[in-house]
């Protein structure tokens, strides 16, 4: 999540489309049954989490270049940082989730969507 500061201090969070997903377009993506394929790259899992996520499987890891692939982590932070570097190595399918898990619990709300956000309440 891109931020960058005003001459008065004020940040200015921008959305990158080539390199960001937006919370409520993966949501739609995951409803219709052709969601991409999830990657938490987070070390320390916090006690949410993606339904049908898999862990970063390795620091070196290389995406299947067929495939849409999502990045996250808690604040969309570091997971910019890393679609970039895949997405400069050759990788333009990889995304990072914008704002991350926190962004991605507070814009969809199950009153208005329904209970099924795919966002999994991890046991702490």
């Amino acid at each position: 999540m891109p931020t960058y500061y005003r001459d008065d201090g004020k940040p200015v969070v921008q959305f990158d489309p080539q390199i960001e997903i937006a919370p409520f377009t993966l949501f739609r993506h995951l409803r219709e049954g052709r969601g991409p394929i999830l990657v938490d790259i987070r070390t320390e899992p916090s006690s949410l989490t993606l339904e049908g996520a898999i862990g970063l499987p390795d620091p070196d890891w290389e995406p299947d270049e067929e495939a849409d692939i999502v990045l996250f982590d808690d604040d969309g932070e570091e997971s910019v940082d890393f679609a970039r570097r895949l997405q400069e190595a050759g990788f333009p399918r990889v995304k990072a989730l914008f704002g991350g898990l926190q962004l991605y619990l507070f814009a969809l709300d199950p009153e208005a969507l329904g209970q099924k956000t795919f966002l999994l309440r991890l046991a702490e």
